[in-house]
Formats: C-alpha cells, sequence, structure tokens
C-alpha cells in the first residue's frame, strides 16, 4: 500500500510540474538566465567547443545571447579538474541545462540525507532527518542558484560512508568536494595528517587516480585550460570584492584595505585544527570526528557564500541525531535553545524568500549559526550521556557492512 501511495504522488507531482511548465514556459526560461548555472552552462558550452571556459568576453556573450542582461559575466572559477561537470550541460540549452542541473541537485541532497541516516544509525528518526536536511537553509539557497554545494555535499558523505570499508573508493569520491578546494581547507588538512600518520595509502590512490582522470578530461578539451584558469584568476581582482563570509566581515569591518586579513579566522582555524586532530588521532574516525573540520572549514574560509554551506548537512544531521537520542532528558532551557537556532534558521529561509541577492552582507552569520549548532549538540549529548572510553561521543556509527565501528 505504501509503494503504491508513492508511485501515485510520483506520477502527480510529474503532471503538476509538467502543468506548471506548460503555463508558465517563457517566464521559466528567462528565469533560468539569472541563474548561477548559465555559469556552468557557459564554462560547458565553450569547454565542449575547446574554447576557453574562463574568458570574460566569450562567456558574456554566450550568456547575453540566452537573455542574461548584466554587464557583468557569470564566469566559472573551481579549476579545470571540476570541468567534468559541468562539460556535459554546454550540449544542453541553458533551460535544459539548468533543469538538467537542478536534477542532480536533488539527486545529490535524496542520495546524502539517506547515506548520512545509515552513517549515524538515524532509523528511529526518519521523519526527523527528512525536515532538518531539506530545510536546512543552504539547502533551498543551493537550489534557487543552482550552485554545486549539494555535489560538494555527496563527496563528502560518500567518503565518510566508503572510508571504512572501500578505501579507494572513498578516495574518488572526494574529487566532488575538491572542485572548492579552499572551502574545506581544514578538512584537507585533516586528511593529510591522517593519511601519513595511518599509512592510509589507499585513500590517497584513490584520490589521485579520480584527480588524475579529471585533468586528463579537462585538457583533452583544451590544452590550455591551466593557463587559461591563471590568467582568470590574475584579472578577476578578487581582493576587491565582498564575500559574505565571516572573514569577509571581518575585513570590511575592521581592515578593509587589507586583503589578507581574510584568512586570518583560517590560520586561527588551522591551529585549532591541528590539536582538534593530535588530541583524536589515536582512535581517528572519520564518520564521528570528520563533521568538526567541516564545521570550523566553512567557518573560517577566506571566500565561501550561503549556497557553499549545503557541504555541511552531514554534520547538521550528526548533530540532529546525537540531540535526539537524548530528546527525553532535555531540560526546558536546552529546549529553548534548540528552538532559537530553529528560528534562526527559519529567518534565512524568509531571507531567501524575499530574494536577498546572496552578496549582500546579511547573510555573513549563517555559518556561524551552524558551527553553533553543531557544538552545542555534540557537548549537550556528551553532558547528558557521557562514555569515559572516548572522548568523543556520536550515536551508533554503522560501516557499509552493518558492524558497529
Amino acid at each position: 500500500m505504501e509503494k503504491t501511495l508513492k508511485v501515485i504522488a510520483a506520477v502527480s507531482l510529474t503532471f503538476f510540474f509538467l502543468y506548471c511548465y506548460g503555463d508558465h514556459r517563457e517566464q521559466l526560461e528567462r528565469s533560468a538566465a539569472d541563474r548561477d548555472s548559465i555559469a556552468y552552462w557557459a564554462a560547458g558550452r565553450l569547454i565542449a567547443e575547446h574554447r576557453n571556459p574562463y574568458d570574460h568576453a566569450q562567456v558574456l556573450d554566450l550568456q547575453r545571447q540566452h537573455g542574461y542582461l548584466e554587464d557583468r559575466p557569470l564566469v566559472l572559477r573551481t579549476p579545470p579538474w571540476s570541468l567534468f561537470l559541468v562539460a556535459p550541460l554546454g550540449w544542453l540549452s541553458p533551460f535544459s541545462a539548468w533543469i538538467a542541473w537542478l536534477a542532480v541537485l536533488f539527486g545529490c541532497l535524496v542520495i546524502g540525507v539517506r547515506v548520512t541516516r545509515k552513517l549515524y544509525d538515524a532509523t528511529s528518526s526518519h521523519n526527523l532527518f527528512v525536515v532538518v536536511a531539506y530545510t536546512f537553509a543552504p539547502v533551498p539557497a543551493c537550489l534557487v542558484s543552482g550552485q554545486m554545494g549539494l555535489v560538494l555535499m555527496l563527496g563528502i558523505v560518500l567518503f565518510l560512508y566508503l572510508e571504512p570499508n572501500y578505501p579507494i573508493a572513498a578516495g574518488a569520491a572526494l574529487i566532488l568536494p575538491f572542485a572548492k578546494p579552499h572551502l574545506l581547507v581544514l578538512f584537507w588538512l585533516g586528511l593529510f595528517v591522517w593519511v601519513v600518520s595511518k599509512r592510509r595509502y589507499r585513500v590517497v590512490f584513490g584520490f589521485l587516480a579520480s584527480l588524475a582522470l579529471a585533468i586528463l578530461v579537462a585538457i583533452v578539451l583544451n590544452e590550455k585550460v591551466f593557463t587559461d584558469y591563471r590568467e582568470m584568476l590574475r584579472g578577476a581582482a578578487i581582493q576587491r570584492e565582498f564575500i559574505p563570509a565571516f572573514s569577509g566581515v571581518l575585513r570590511l569591518w575592521v581592515f578593509r584595505q587589507w586583503f589578507w586579513v581574510q584568512f586570518v579566522p583560517m590560520a586561527i582555524g588551522a591551529i585549532w585544527a591541528v590539536i582538534y586532530i593530535f588530541r583524536n588521532l589515536s582512535g581517528w574516525r572519520w564518520q564521528v570526528h570528520g563533521p568538526a573540520l567541516l564545521i570550523v572549514s566553512v567557518l573560517t574560509t577566506p571566500y565561501g557564500w550561503l549556497s557553499d554551506e549545503a557541504v555541511l548537512l552531514p554534520a547538521v544531521l550528526q548533530a540532529a541525531a546525537l540531540v535526539y537520542a537524548i530528546r527525553e532528558h532535555l531540560s526546558m532551557r536546552s529546549k529553548v535553545a534548540i528552538a532559537v537556532f530553529g528560528s534562526l534558521n527559519l529567518l534565512l529561509l524568509l531571507i531567501l524568500r524575499f530574494k536577498i541577492p546572496f552578496s549582500t552582507v546579511i547573510y555573513f552569520w549563517s555559518s556561524l549559526v551552524w558551527s553553533s549548532w553543531y557544538f552545542y549538540g555534540v557537548h549537550l549529548h556528551s553532558r547528558l550521556i557521557p562514555r569515559p572510553e572516548s572522548r568523543e561521543v556520536v550515536p551508533r556509527v554503522k560501516t557499509i557492512g552493518g558492524c558497529d565501528a
């Protein structure tokens, strides 16, 4: 009966979306030019034609041909090894590319949530995981803008899930978050220390193999792509842009002319990360300790947007599972604190509803909310259910084989 209802619901939704598309086709096709996904489409079209996907003039010309009205083009800034993600979009129209990319993002979200549930043994909190995941503000932000945050998230989740039993595949999955390496600097630092100290070289082999393949694809499509990328970075003048991240606001309010100030939070975060890593290295488990590195990486990144914070979904869900496990022991003050976090997330959803551009300062505090939520959930669980044999307190983590890790 349940499967029948799901089929009926799926068919009904399909017909509903087809009706909406037929009724608002022109408006929907025009809106594709206003999404960040048009940058992916333009890069895909240029690289598929063996041209420079980072050339501002060519990108702007392509985008204006399809309804883009701004003077400044939306140019892809991710490194050449990420081009394999967007190259297939170049064979489509901007609208079809947006729909296809949206389908990819939804697929990443659904798979990511399901795998994260398996990671943290959340069978008893299925509805909680679904509600938290689909209302986590960076998720709709990523879907609306057409950015790649959910793709990065899927790579992280697959790494956490596959690492205990399939290290080569786990390493290969890291090619997805490596599309934006600056976003998770502390995660990469932890990975380096862990690989060297634990000699987990099969993870490195999987990662390097996928990286080499991605680079090969880019070079085959455009042999000068790395030179083109370097020239794009030189002319991008990122240091003169306002980045609505914590580091960007710190620089804006205190040291506007000093670009290096944006890297100070990351340097402080690196010090914390080294202490955290070595403190837990003897019993390190990525499913347990990795989310903390994700949280602090995004909090201290010198360059990031709300849509990028979708990569934090496994950490946010881990904290939700921790709190759910102790729900019967929560005090009124704890319940109020949890309600405050929920209200702050709702506020971000309302800001998104009013279509306030991501480049405004109003979004800078979002990463502070997620980091506070994560560490509050971990602390609350460890305080109410202490485990003397471990410094970290987490719900039971399962490996692929179903055995406790």
